[in-house]
């Protein structure tokens, strides 16, 4: 035995997987499930009857929760998709930098400062422009599969 000392890297995420399976026959409309590595929100699911030699398909058709792209997936209703695990959190905006990150105030009175402003115009308009006029505002903040994105709004009042 040696007397050496091991270092390991630490995972911030405890080892948590970005996404689950979930059988494809009952995954339903607006329910998430991930298309080409990428976590989308289902608009539509149809169900092809069995074949002669074979299994009923599932075809998905996804839009994209961050960039809003429409992508499809034909699975075997039997087989396990990937779900992925979608959270959404609220944060009070304390600030807007110029080089267009923000600054956030969490739950437990710390600040984020790792977020882009959305790529959204309405929703930028709509963010400068409250902040602009000293607005109370709420950001809701959709995390899925180590991505996050500012996704709605909400006005809290005046300072």
């Amino acid at each position: 035995m040696s007397d050496e000392e091991h270092h390991f890297e630490s995972k911030a995420d405890a080892g948590a997987s970005k996404t689950f399976p979930q059988q494809a026959g009952t995954i339903r409309k607006n329910g998430y499930i991930v298309i080409k590595n990428r976590p989308c929100k289902v608009v539509e699911v149809s169900t092809s009857k069995t074949g002669k030699h074979g299994h009923a398909k599932c075809h998905f058709v996804g839009i994209d929760i961050f960039t809003g792209k429409k992508l499809e997936d034909i699975v075997p209703s039997s087989h396990n998709c990937d779900v992925p695990h979608v959270n959404r959190t609220d944060y009070q905006l304390i600030d807007i930098s110029e080089d267009g990150f923000v600054s956030l105030l969490t739950e437990s009175g710390d600040t984020k400062d790792d977020l882009r402003l959305p790529t959204d115009d309405n929703l930028l308009k709509q963010i400068k422009e409250g902040f602009a006029e000293g607005k109370d505002l709420v950001v809701s903040v959709m995390s899925a599969m180590g991505e996050e994105q500012i996704c709605a709004l909400k006005d809290i009042g005046p300072k």
